[in-house]
């Protein structure tokens, strides 16, 4: 589960706010139980548990089933990632370009593979020719297991501009057949041709739904990703804020008309679980891939 800092997820705080749910919590991480069974264990009446559990079940962090006359509860989240607001330097003027992901400039994937749109998906799953469709611009989630996909940015920076600092950010996942909110994926990031560096996606996630996914998307397939903000200063690169490798701004040829972003899975990546990039109109975040030239 992915949460920001904004009122849309203070449902999710509140639920945690409490030493009986998060008992609760960490008691069916281990099995599935019915009221009574957790009414037994929690030392509590049916009814204080079931009202800890609706409020629980409200969030999105637990489910019901029936199993005859019982109700059963289980977890529907194995993490919950809470990104906070991103610091900006705002003395410096920037330009900002989002990026359909559906409009890769280049791309080399093998299956499980494809892309989806408003509506449905766009030519055929799993087979990479259809990456080349007219209609790929359409799409608001790709996703492949290995290989890699590039990008071309705009790039305003004039004569007269110096680059101060560089943001990306886009919706990552990794990539399963249907779904597996437990799958590792080393996804690694190259700016005109430079690597980054590498970040390890926790899962392809579906145990709940994105909050802008289409109604037609199952709900046993990629739901929503992370949102990642990778930074490149003049000291160095950042992930989400916090050090991420030693590659700064002056290791990037900024001369070129066009900025090339790559997400790729190495031929030697340790966790090959494959790449989902979701964007406007599926996912957690309402945007496409977003870059920003900070400059001076």
């Amino acid at each position: 589960m992915d949460l920001n800092i904004s009122n849309d997820s203070l449902e999710v705080y509140k639920a945690l706010a409490s030493p009986v749910r998060i008992q609760i919590i960490q008691t069916l991480s281990s099995k599935r139980m019915s009221v009574q069974e957790l009414s037994k264990q929690l030392q509590l009446s049916s009814t204080i548990v079931l009202m800890h559990l609706n409020k629980l079940a409200d969030a999105g962090i637990i489910g019901f089933e029936r199993q005859g006359h019982s109700k059963i509860s289980y977890l529907k989240v194995d993490n919950i990632n809470v990104h906070f607001p991103t610091t900006i330097y705002p003395a410096f003027a920037e330009y900002q370009t989002q990026v359909p992901v559906g409009q890769f400039t280049d791309y080399s994937v093998t299956p499980s593979c494809g892309l989806a749109g408003k509506n449905d998906y766009i030519g055929k799953v799993d087979n990479p020719k259809y990456f080349m469709s007219p209609d790929r611009i359409k799409a608001g989630m790709i996703w492949w297991t290995d290989g890699f996909v590039e990008y071309q940015f705009p790039n305003y920076l004039e004569d007269k501009d110096k680059l101060e600092m560089l943001d990306l950010s886009m919706e990552l996942g990794s990539e399963f057949p249907f779904s597996n909110n437990v799958w590792p994926s080393d996804i690694t990031f190259y700016i005109n041709d430079v690597e980054i560096g590498t970040w390890t996606s926790p899962g392809d996630f579906s145990d709940i739904r994105g909050k802008y996914t289409p109604d037609w998307v199952p709900d046993n397939v990629n739901q929503y990703g992370q949102l990642k903000v990778v930074r490149v200063t003049d000291h160095g690169s950042y992930l989400d804020g916090q050090p991420f490798t030693d590659v700064s701004i002056d290791d990037i040829d900024w001369k070129k008309p066009t900025v090339t972003v790559r997400f790729a899975i190495k031929d030697n990546a340790k966790h090959k679980g494959g790449c989902t990039i979701f964007g406007h109109g599926f996912g957690n975040y309402d945007q496409d891939i977003q870059m920003k030239l900070f400059h001076s």
